[in-house]
């Protein structure tokens, strides 16, 4: 069973193209990085090539929300944690936290991964044996703080009249 605490990837290194006219880490490439970190977490629920080639199901990733707090520049190594906040038979709800190797949040990503069926394709149940590692991760993390940040909504603050 998966220990009590978040999952963290491996470390990766902002490499030069990703970087911007504005000399820190583009926009789009935080999403890079979630979705690496995420990759990991995926092979040690069984998902990835060799799952799709046997029996073309996959997961796609149906809605995801960046939040960007600190610049990220050419040469920083960042890794990322993955909570798994609920699931059900056919998706699961994530949240992610890109930490730089100086120990601060960079930015947190916040995901609706989905099951698929590639013959529809429709989000379809994942067998058994993966639903069982996805529940075992959802029970370990059941009582972890929520992280700061989970179902933020965007909008500008108004005061009322």
């Amino acid at each position: 069973m998966p220990e009590p605490k978040p999952f963290m990837s491996t470390w990766h290194e902002i490499e030069p193209g990703w970087i911007d006219y504005n000399n820190h880490l583009n926009m789009g490439y935080y999403t890079v990085l979630f979705d690496r970190a995420a990759d990991e977490v995926f092979e040690q629920f069984g998902f990835g090539p060799d799952y799709l080639n046997r029996t073309n199901h996959t997961t796609f990733s149906g809605e995801f929300h960046l939040r960007y707090l600190r610049e990220v520049k050419l040469g920083d190594k960042l890794r990322s944690s993955f909570y798994l906040i609920d699931y059900d038979k056919k998706r699961f709800h994530t949240f992610q936290e890109l930490y730089h190797e100086d120990g601060w949040i960079s930015a947190t990503g916040e995901g609706l991964t989905l099951h698929v069926d590639l013959t529809g394709p429709k989000v379809a149940p994942m067998p058994s044996d993966i639903l069982d590692r996805v529940s075992a991760m959802q029970r370990a993390h059941a009582d972890l703080p929520r992280p700061d940040g989970v179902g933020r909504r965007i909008g500008i603050p108004r005061k009322s009249a």
